[in-house]
């Protein structure tokens, strides 16, 4: 049985509360029975009423009675977390082992956490942050220190909600649990990997953080590096909170960018004014709040090698940018091709295999003998789509933090090598060593080289 926990969410007048956390958490009561109190926390003026209808709305679809139950005992507080009376009296309120969700801004987080480091703490505390987890490597070790002052790293849930993806949790499986992929999955049957997450959106509002995060930051440094991890990561027998993410850490620590040159592995850009699905966006430096001088980019490129003997040599490019033409979220990986067989017409394809990170769906690019002529090759695409997970990603995350399972958060290790990996093109990105091009929103990005 799950211990009753207290969700006492910091920043619960915030938009990230509204839009995903409490949805996630609607999706899990809705599916487990949890003894759980939701308390909310923050500086504005929410009365009870409406409070209790937004958490009213998210968990609309879960059964009786533990739906009223939870809407009984939820209440917000509003009060200073940065200060230590209004924090001890949030966690004076909480009826059972808190879990405390920072919904807030990394620098308010750190505030938080610093004031936390000097009160009494009940035993059992759970801290879930969400990323980015410091801003540098420097700053990311400083944060694990602080946060393992006031708590064992393993009470520590660095939240990153593509781990909570079933559709990227499905690494796992196509990768490690068939006959098919097990046998060929490394350099020598596979000859790159390209992770993208392209997206047609643009900034949408979001200035105050991603103004001064970046496509490398916001994207790559965290959530396309915790793919790369689960694609490259040697085989385990079993998925758990040591096994998965011991792999994981083990993967990234041999992971760098490629040939140790920053300038000639990466690219930066940013959209200039263009249409996207019938929509006119301005360029990127005309959106409101963003500073032209920062030279933020809207679209990162790298690529890394791993010095692994599963992996040596092989080029994995980690590529996400907004207000593209088309979204694209996939995993592919491009096989090594075959040498030409006398006596079947048209030279063999590398054959490849495609996982959508949104949809779900699979697809392997599959080289076999024509349909008109038997003798003439030919590539057929064979598709399978994957079930939808029963959770939203928060949900599958909050299920994590909330059953004391950490297995998807991201460990304090694990977060110091992504930044690792990202120093040196940061470093060469500030020094202009690497140009910041241009592409037309609803483009495919800035031109090949």
């Amino acid at each position: 049985m799950t211990a009753p926990a207290t969700l006492l969410i910091l920043g619960a007048d915030g938009d990230l509360t509204e839009r995903l956390l409490l949805p996630g958490l609607g999706t899990l009561l809705a599916s487990d029975d949890l003894e759980l109190e939701v308390i909310g926390a923050g500086l504005g003026d929410l009365d009870a009423p409406s409070w209790r209808a937004k958490v009213a709305a998210a968990v609309a679809d879960v059964p009786e009675p533990r739906r009223s139950r939870l809407l009984e005992g939820t209440r917000y507080l509003r009060a200073d977390a940065t200060e230590p009376d209004g924090l001890a009296r949030l966690l004076d309120a909480c009826r059972f082992v808190p879990v405390l969700y920072f919904a807030l801004p990394p620098a308010v987080t750190v505030r938080v956490c610093a004031v936390l480091e000097h009160l009494e703490t009940p035993a059992g505390l759970r801290l879930a942050l969400e990323k980015p987890f410091g801003g540098d490597l420097e700053g990311a070790r400083a944060l694990n220190g602080l946060l393992t002052r006031i708590v064992p790293e393993r009470q520590v849930y660095r939240i990153d909600h593509f781990l909570g993806r079933a559709t990227v949790l499905n690494l796992l499986g196509v990768r490690s649990a068939n006959r098919l992929m097990e046998p060929v999955w490394d350099r020598h049957s596979i000859e790159r990997f390209d992770l993208l997450y392209d997206e047609t959106l643009g900034l949408e509002g979001r200035a105050g953080y991603y103004d001064h995060a970046g496509a490398l930051i916001d994207m790559v440094q965290s959530h396309l590096l915790a793919v790369l991890a689960l694609v490259a990561m040697e085989p385990i027998s079993r998925v758990d909170e040591v096994d998965l993410r011991d792999a994981m850490a083990a993967v990234l620590r041999e992971t760098s960018v490629r040939g140790e040159d920053a300038v000639a592995s990466s690219r930066r850009a940013r959209y200039a004014a263009g249409t996207v699905d019938g929509r006119t966006l301005p360029a990127y430096v005309d959106e409101p709040g963003v500073d032209p001088d920062r030279s933020t980019e809207t679209l990162a490129e790298i690529v890394v090698e791993i010095g692994t003997e599963r992996w040596r040599g092989v080029p994995f490019r980690l590529r996400s940018g907004k207000a593209l033409g088309r979204a694209r979220k996939v995993v592919r990986a491009v096989f090594r091709p075959v040498p030409t067989i006398e006596g079947l017409e048209g030279r063999p394809r590398s054959d490849w295999l495609e996982l959508d990170l949104s949809s779900g769906q699979v697809e392997l690019g599959l080289t076999m003998n024509g349909g008109g002529d038997p003798f003439a090759l030919e590539q057929t695409t064979l598709v399978a789509q994957q079930v939808p997970g029963a959770l939203l990603p928060y949900g599958e995350v909050l299920k994590g933090i909330l059953t004391d399972d950490p297995t998807l958060s991201v460990r304090g290790d694990i977060a110091e090598e992504s930044w690792r990996i990202v120093e040196p093109v940061l470093a060469a990105w500030r020094d202009d060593r690497v140009a910041l091009e241009e592409y037309p929103a609803g483009s495919d990005g800035p031109p090949n080289r």
